[in-house]
């Protein structure tokens, strides 16, 4: 279905099942695969391509709590903008903006089930690969990737060339180049450190509660602390 006022450009290809609401904007060899929902007013450049089930522009999550501790839906006017030759996975959901616009920059490449939150900008030639998170006002720069299933809080900057292996989790902004892991995300070496010292933790609390028992030093101080 293509409703009115929408605008495509030459040489595109529409599966069956895809929608395009009202006054979406599209530009020439779009390829939009079957299942493909491109919500109203929403703006794709040339090359584009969605692959099935992708969602462009449904509403950001925005809601507030009542004081009878319900929830108001909270209009979500903005809209997506999708720069030239990026393709969007499988199942992937791209949020339009509260107000303004969440913009895909030039060259990005979106994996399947990615989530991208309402008013988020991602940088050209960025990779968000597979179940990738982005809350609400992200800006991720250019030449990022985001390997599996990292996420990442709203309102932050990811820095330009910054790598975050799989699982990150992201509360913080990150400097530019830097290789991340772990939740909270710390340098990668640190994080391949301490996680060699993680499985060894049982082993090393023995040794030193064995350490504890054989020092008198140590057994002094238990008995002083325990005198009345």
């Amino acid at each position: 279905m293509i409703e009115e006022g929408v605008r495509i450009g030459t040489n595109c290809t529409i599966h069956p099942f895809v929608h395009i609401r009202q006054g979406a904007r599209i530009g020439d060899n779009f390829t939009a695969y079957a299942h493909v929902s491109v919500r109203e007013f929403c703006v794709l450049g040339n090359n584009v391509t969605l692959q099935d089930g992708a969602k462009i522009g449904s509403d950001g999550f925005g809601y507030a709590k009542q004081s009878d501790k319900t929830y108001y839906k909270i209009v979500q006017s903005g809209i997506v903008v999708i720069e030239d030759d990026v393709e969007v996975g499988a199942n992937a959901t791209i949020d339009r903006a509260t107000i303004g616009e969440t913009r895909v920059r030039r060259g990005a490449k979106i994996d399947n089930l990615v989530q991208i939150g309402h008013a988020s900008d991602v940088g050209e030639n960025t990779l968000l690969c597979a179940q990738v998170g982005l809350g609400g006002s992200s800006k991720i720069g250019r030449d990022v990737i985001l390997t599996g299933q990292v996420g990442v809080a709203g309102h932050l900057e990811v820095g330009d060339g910054v790598v975050a292996t799989a699982q990150t989790g992201i509360p913080n902004s990150v400097e530019a180049g830097k290789v991340i892991s772990g939740y909270p995300a710390i340098d990668n070496r640190d994080w391949l450190k301490s996680s060699a010292v993680f499985r060894r933790l049982p082993e090393l609390l023995k040794r030193i509660e064995a350490l504890e028992k054989a020092s008198p030093q140590s057994a002094g101080a238990t008995s002083r602390n325990t005198n009345p």
